[in-house]
């Protein structure tokens, strides 16, 4: 099958990003105020269909960060968890609904520079987040991705408090786990292809329940709190499995209340998996362009199934999709098996993944972030010039300082900028300015192709400029487009220049509708 032609390197390379999302799904639910399976069954539905549906090959779909305050908020303010996984049903109906009518084209509007800021501050973002992990300070949720803290600490007073806080123990496994990648990643994958197969993240977490076990039974003067390892609800029959689902309540189907958590659902969760999208396009070896209508979609259907079972909204994620792509994934059977793992996992074995060390999967997280902000990105952005490098840092910086959106946003204003900047600059050409015998300038004027209201400041600029006596010629023939604000000022400045005797002559101008 076509499905399977990648299989050596998306097996592992799904198993990783099984061990990422898997701590990634509880902290999230807990960050959210729902029950702790419901970010398992996120992560589920994700994986196994998202990934069948959507037309991504290296994206990764699960419970988002960014939606974590949302959650809270909507469960409060809507007075049950059922009720709000019914607006998870109507999200997913709405996005799907934003899929077949083509909206996915949004994700198109936001500059390169932008993008390449966004992966950039994530990954400095899971650095500084992971951090406190690895050395044992777990204050924070997993997956956290915004400055401020429920806590009340932010992501730079939690990293100092963090060395008030070692735990021997955690150290020393995040110590090891790092000598584990590095000795990965920089010999053992160049020297055979068993070490590629293998892949280093695998390594880690094994040798990390290990040390967890040996603590555990006394051989080492170390020790870890149930805080400070991965806390997956376990189930010790099919009956308490099935128990852990939770069903929405359709009797809250007209409660406005209900009705705009799924808009406001629909529309962040859209924003987060396009720019994801167009992130992760970004990252993918092969440089392959995921239809973002197809995206829409399948996130759509998603939403619906996770909302009708029990778990929380999804998107696409970054962290997850990073991961996915440093450790070797080439098609999108790595996120499908991802769910997989977490399925069988969650019914068969949960009990053995409680001995993962959090400090283990952080090592793992600090490497993917690096991945994504290596220095020699900021050269490369630098090199291009301000166009392409202020967009970029203060994307970083709004990232690090408040959130996910936020920072995009921020990013996309300075970018705008200098679109706006351009497009005041590029307004017209001047042709010539010649002299008539008569000692009269004629200026010849050239406007752009497409003229919008975003150029009226500088065409009047330019005409007003022109002495009297004078003649302007006004050159349209190029124009495909001229706003009515600048094509009913270039007809008014006909009247007016004759109070400085300058004649004005048209070619192709088309006269604006009173």
């Amino acid at each position: 099958m076509q499905l399977f032609k990648e299989f050596k390197s998306d097996l592992p390379a799904s198993i990783v990003v099984f061990f990422v999302a898997l701590p990634l799904c509880l902290g999230i639910a807990l960050a959210s105020g729902a029950p702790l399976f419901s970010g398992i069954i996120a992560g589920i539905v994700g994986g196994i269909v998202v990934g069948i549906f959507s037309g991504s090959q290296l994206g990764v779909s699960g419970p988002a960060a960014g939606l974590a305050v949302i959650v809270l908020t909507a469960i409060g303010a809507l007075g049950s968890f059922e009720a709000f996984l019914l607006a998870v049903v109507l999200a997913g109906a709405i996005q799907y609904a934003l899929g077949f009518f083509k909206a996915g084209f949004v994700a198109y509007f936001v500059p390169s520079s932008v993008i390449k800021g966004m992966l950039t501050g994530i990954g400095l973002l899971i650095i500084l987040k992971q951090i406190p992990h690895a050395f044992g300070y777990d204050a924070d949720f997993e997956g956290s991705m915004s400055f401020e803290q429920a806590s009340g600490e932010n992501t730079f007073t939690t990293l100092s408090n963090a060395w008030d806080y070692l735990t021997p123990g955690a150290v020393t496994i995040a110590l090891i786990s790092f000598a584990i990648l590095i000795l990965w990643d920089v010999f053992l994958t160049k020297k055979h292809k068993f070490f590629q197969v293998l892949q280093g993240p695998i390594v880690v977490v094994l040798v990390g329940i290990a040390m967890n076990v040996t603590y555990q039974k006394g051989l080492l003067p170390f020790s870890l709190e149930p805080s400070q390892i991965v806390s997956l609800p376990v189930a010790n029959s099919v009956g308490e499995f099935v128990s852990f689902f939770t069903y929405p309540d359709f009797s809250q189907w007209n409660n406005v209340a209900v009705i705009k958590t799924a808009i406001v659902l629909a529309i962040v969760a859209s924003l987060e998996t396009l720019l994801c999208v167009e992130a992760t396009d970004k990252l993918d070896p092969l440089k392959r362009v995921t239809p973002t209508n197809q995206e829409l979609k399948a996130q759509g259907l998603g939403n619906m199934l996770s909302g009708l079972i029990g778990g929380l909204p999804v998107t696409q994620v970054i962290v997850r999709s990073s991961a996915n792509i440093t450790f070797g994934a080439r098609t999108k059977l790595s996120a499908i098996l991802h769910g997989f793992w977490l399925l069988i996992s969650a019914i068969t074995i949960a009990s053995y993944l409680n001995l993962i060390p959090l400090a283990s999967l952080a090592t793992i997280l600090i490497i993917v972030g690096y991945k994504l902000a290596k220095p020699a990105l900021f050269k490369q952005m630098y090199a291009l010039g301000w166009e392409q490098f202020s967009p970029f840092m203060v994307t970083i910086v709004a990232i690090v300082f408040t959130d996910l959106l936020t920072g995009i946003g921020l990013g996309l204003l300075v970018g705008l900028g200098f679109a706006l900047h351009h497009s005041y600059r590029n307004s017209y050409h001047m042709k010539d300015i010649q002299t008539t015998e008569e000692g009269h300038e004629v200026h010849h004027i050239v406007l752009a192709e497409e003229v919008s209201f975003f150029n009226k400041a500088r065409i009047i600029e330019a005409l007003e400029a022109i002495p009297a006596n004078a003649k302007v010629i006004l050159d349209c023939t190029k124009s495909k487009s001229i706003s009515y604000d600048v094509a009913e000022y270039l007809r008014d400045y006909e009247l007016h220049a004759k109070l400085k005797n300058i004649t004005v002559e048209k070619v192709a101008f088309i006269q604006p509708k009173s």
